[in-house]
């Protein structure tokens, strides 16, 4: 009569990691969840990630679908996401993010400036000179008279916007 087991005494024990049924579908949910912010993302975006054809198919089948066949895609787009390797494009997604994330830091910092100029006059006018040396200081100094007093009159801020303006035209040109 032969043996059930037909392992040896001595060999050792695969190791088996059971994996509960919530799990799965918990990390079907979030293949599920990546693969809707790709469909979210525009074309000319998504061009730029590793994806395979299939995928990339079925991502742009999904942008033009509505409601219930939208819904069905997106599950399509789980199942193909679990035979794929998740990581390149969850890396992809999060450096798009971080680049917007570290835009609107960028945009606040000018921002800050800008209210530095209007507020503090030629000390900030100064270091601005300073940082970027191609900035026009008489200008500025007009447009820091003026948006102080718009600001004072309750009138629109032309000139506090065309502040911001400059500034973000000096750091561009700084940048090239």
């Amino acid at each position: 009569m032969g043996r059930k087991n037909k392992r040896e005494p001595w060999e050792e024990e695969e190791e088996i990691i059971w994996v509960s049924k919530t799990e799965m579908k918990r990390d079907m949910e979030e293949l599920q969840k990546l693969g809707e912010e790709l469909v979210a993302l525009k074309p000319s975006v998504l061009a730029k990630f590793p994806l395979d054809d299939d995928l990339r198919a079925a991502i742009s089948d999904a942008q033009r679908f509505d409601k219930e066949a939208k819904r069905r895609q997106m599950q399509y787009i789980g199942k193909l996401m679990r035979a794929r390797d998740p990581e390149p494009i969850q890396a992809a997604l999060d450096l798009l993010r971080n680049k917007h994330s570290q835009q609107s830091i960028e945009l606040h910092k000018m921002e800050k400036l800008r209210d530095r100029v209007v507020a503090e006059g030629d000390a900030a006018i100064n270091d601005v000179v300073a940082q970027y040396p191609s900035a026009d200081r008489q200008k500025l100094r007009q447009l820091a008279r003026q948006a102080k007093k718009e600001q004072e009159g309750n009138k629109p801020p032309k000139a506090y916007r065309e502040i911001f303006q400059m500034l973000k035209t000096l750091k561009a040109e700084s940048e090239d």
